[in-house]
């Protein structure tokens, strides 16, 4: 048994006759079981927001397990997507029944995007009251979170919770990863579990789905043949660690680098002199952009994620585009071009060892920023706070960005060269960037955390900054403060509807919020002033935010 089989969980079950005599084997409770597979998958750490349906679920945790307490399910969901990103396995996420899962949708919607394998669990009344919808029900659990999750489940009996826990924790990760959802009973926990559960213990999966020899050959000779090749990179490059093999290939192949439309990862330096930019999500715009290339390959991506609605052809005449994803999804959806389903970080590596070195002379031709607009009157153009933060914080610095209308200024500026540099919500929902912001930086704790946050993105995900002040976790907060939805003004305009209403958050104090919460602050109003506080926050071993007035800009 476990330290956390208590005597109270250890209870005598009869067993199958054996020999023709009956024998007593003694078993654990069904949480002492899955507390037991918590463990053997790693899953230490629990992301949560507790009602009375959980409580049961959480007596006697093992003294190994951290239990992160988010005061906001949506704040929860955020700080295990950013914790389950920066350290690519599995977390455990805990909700409130139905109720809780509903307040957690919104964030749940950047983990399916990112494809983060979320374990989220939540209580359930007890089994015999379902039916009636007692107080706190979780009705149809199973089609709550639908479509959202890619399984989601409520056992049948409680004998079946374990194999089901077991089934969760290897949904997310098999196939194309991202959320599972698993609705439990509470009386359930107390329950005994089956003798077969210590099978449970054993179990393994291992999925390989590597190139074969033929189709890697027939990838490299169309490369090697093409003149002129677009390498298009999705988030997934750097979430699977394939970022330095896709420098390799690029380089070998003398492409020019586009970065798949909406990215939530920088799989790509992007000062680097092959780095074209991201490519616009539009579907006009995108056969704009390839129309001088021979063939484009994508890594990692959907072909593609459109934003704006421009119409037109997908694809220039004669421009051939292959596909190769872990996503089935992406590859079956898919309205044009070849899609390979295979891993992309081997398939990347693959390539990169063998496409045929071509002539290249950008290798080397690293790009400079230019200088930034100067501060008028205490009011920062954004791209002059990136050009602080990039000539302030360290060379491996992590960045959690959440502005979206500052996107233009903050790639004109920024200088990201190593793998996890880059955060961003993956299905553009607002209240990611503060909560991930945490879960990164428990994440990563030998790198410094930046969470740049748009005053109208702060306020979805304000209460991570309790989370962070209770558990001492360092991020730096900067504020970009222009008292408005930026990005949703911009749009007005696109969409012809300046008259929008609700599009102005005039009037709040951060500074004044995050003491709330247990977090220093300061309002900086000049780029000296600016440099100074981020150099000393940074020196420090706690939470701290900065805000910053800004102009209003536009996203490109």
């Amino acid at each position: 048994m476990t330290p956390s089989e208590t005597a109270r969980d250890a209870v005598t079950s009869p067993t199958a006759s054996t020999a023709g005599s009956e024998s007593e084997q003694p078993t654990t409770t069904v949480r002492s079981m899955t507390h037991r597979l918590m463990a053997q998958h790693g899953l230490t750490t629990i992301f949560g927001n507790p009602g009375s349906n959980e409580l049961p679920f959480l007596q006697d945790l093992p003294d190994d397990v951290n239990y992160v307490l988010g005061l906001h399910e949506g704040v929860v969901v955020g700080m295990a997507d950013g914790y389950s990103q920066a350290l690519g396995r599995p977390v455990l996420v805990n909700l409130h029944a139905g109720s809780g899962t509903g307040n957690a949708m919104g964030a749940l919607s950047n983990a399916v995007y990112s494809q983060t394998p979320l374990v989220v669990t939540a209580g359930q009344q007890v089994r015999s009251t379902i039916g009636l919808e007692s107080f706190l029900s979780n009705v149809d659990a199973t089609q709550l979170t639908r479509p959202l999750t890619k399984w989601s489940s409520e056992p049948t009996c409680a004998a079946d919770v374990p194999r089901a826990f077991n089934e969760a924790v290897l949904e997310s990760v098999t196939g194309t990863k991202g959320p599972v959802y698993l609705s439990v009973p509470y009386d359930d926990w107390d329950q005994p579990s089956a003798s077969n559960d210590r099978f449970l213990l054993d179990r393994s999966l291992t999925e390989a789905r590597s190139l074969p020899a033929p189709v890697v050959e027939q990838l490299v000779r169309r490369l090697d043949e093409a003149p002129r090749v677009a390498l298009i990179l999705g988030s997934a490059v750097d979430t699977v660690g394939a970022s330095e093999d896709a420098r390799i290939l690029a380089e070998r192949l003398n492409a020019d680098v586009w970065i798949a439309p909406s990215p939530y990862r920088l799989p790509f330096p992007n000062r680097h002199g092959q780095f074209t930019g991201v490519l616009p999500a539009a579907v006009a715009d995108i056969c704009s952009a390839l129309e001088d290339y021979d063939l484009a390959l994508v890594l990692g991506a959907p072909v593609f994620r459109y934003h704006q609605h421009v119409p037109g052809d997908y694809l220039p005449p004669n421009v051939e585009l292959i596909q190769i994803t872990e996503e089935t999804g992406a590859a079956t959806r898919a309205p044009f071009g070849e899609a390979v389903v295979a891993d992309v970080a081997e398939a990347t590596a693959a390539l990169a060892r063998s496409v045929a070195a071509r002539t290249n002379d950008r290798i080397d031709a690293w790009r400079d920023p230019e200088p930034a607009p100067e501060v008028t009157d205490g009011v920062f153009h954004p791209e002059k706070v990136f050009e602080v933060l990039r000539e302030t914080a360290p060379q491996d610095v992590t960045y959690v960005v959440e502005s979206t209308s500052t996107n233009d200024s903050f790639w004109k500026q920024m200088d990201l060269r190593l793998p996890s540099s880059y955060f961003w919500p993956a299905s553009g929902g607002l209240g990611f960037g503060m909560p991930a912001s945490v879960g990164v930086q428990m994440a990563l704790p030998d790198r410094q955390v930046l969470a740049v946050i748009g005053d109208g993105s702060a306020n979805y995900g304000i209460t991570a900054l309790w989370s962070a002040a209770q558990y001492g976790v360092p991020v730096v907060f900067v504020i970009l403060k222009n008292g408005t939805y930026g990005a949703l003004r911009w749009f007005a305009d696109v969409l012809g509807v300046p008259d929008a209403p609700g599009l102005d958050v005039p009037e709040i104090d951060f500074t004044a919020l995050a003491k709330g919460y247990g977090v220093a602050g300061s309002t900086v109003s000049n780029e000296e002033e600016l440099a100074s506080v981020l150099t000393e926050a940074m020196a420090g071993d706690r939470p701290y935010l900065i805000e910053v007035e800004t102009s209003l800009t536009a996203p490109q």
